[in-house]
């Protein structure tokens, strides 16, 4: 073992794949190159990697595909490359459980920022005690989530948004604040970004009919953990 975090690397375009491979063992991680959904999904299954990055779209599948099969037993880090900007594909991405979303052509510079970031909020914790509010408990330090003794599994965004308003519970948090913290400043102003993943928290932990038991909205400013 080197130490060094491996990612999967999944792209049908080879040098865009060789690309990735330079700039991300330039930075310090292994690199798990595949070219297909299906191959992804192998290498991912045989040898879990710490994160991934997927292209939206491949010839067997896409990268959405991937996300939602990868999140169906694995909570790693996972962005998303596109040459689509739309505001719609971003929307799908985040809901099938993917962090972040670069769209193409993207500054190595900046990918290998938005994966350390992903990397840090999914490797977070801390000394503090669990947050219990009823039968939902947020333990920091053992980086879990259960409701009703249940465990809940998060994304690594969605559990740093659930940390971040629990551990102010009470507490009115802005759009710009949890964009600020979670995500970073240059993401201050997305707030399509952020209602998509409170909506994903929401659907794990709040009851079926919908009604906010933990999660309330502050209508054109925020939201607070009012448990």
């Amino acid at each position: 073992m080197n130490g060094r975090r491996r990612v999967l690397v999944c792209d049908d375009e080879p040098q865009i794949l060789r690309a990735l491979r330079v700039v991300l063992r330039e930075a310090g991680f292994d690199v798990v190159p595949a070219a297909t959904a299906r191959e992804a999904l192998d290498l991912a299954a045989v040898q879990p990697p710490d994160a991934a990055i997927l292209d939206l779209l491949l010839p067997d599948g896409s990268g959405i595909e991937i996300c939602r099969s990868l999140r169906e037993w694995s909570r790693m880090p996972i962005l998303l490359l596109s040459a689509v900007g739309d505001e719609d594909e971003k929307v799908r991405a985040l809901e099938a459980g993917a962090d972040d979303y670069v769209v193409k052509p993207f500054a190595p510079r900046e990918l290998v920022a938005r994966l350390q970031a992903v990397l840090r909020r999914a490797g977070g914790g801390g000394e503090e005690p669990a947050i219990e509010a009823g039968d939902l408990v947020v333990d920091l330090a053992a980086h879990s989530v259960t409701l009703g003794g249940n465990e809940i599994h998060l994304t690594p965004i969605e559990y740093a948004l659930l940390r971040a308003l629990a551990t102010r519970r009470g507490r009115l948090l802005t759009h710009r604040a949890l964009l600020t913290e979670v995500w970073g400043p240059a993401y201050a102003d997305d707030t399509q970004v952020l209602r998509t993943h409170i909506a994903n928290l929401r659907r794990k932990i709040e009851p079926a009919d919908g009604s906010p038991r933990f999660i309330r909205t502050e209508p054109g400013v925020g939201y607070r953990f009012a448990a």
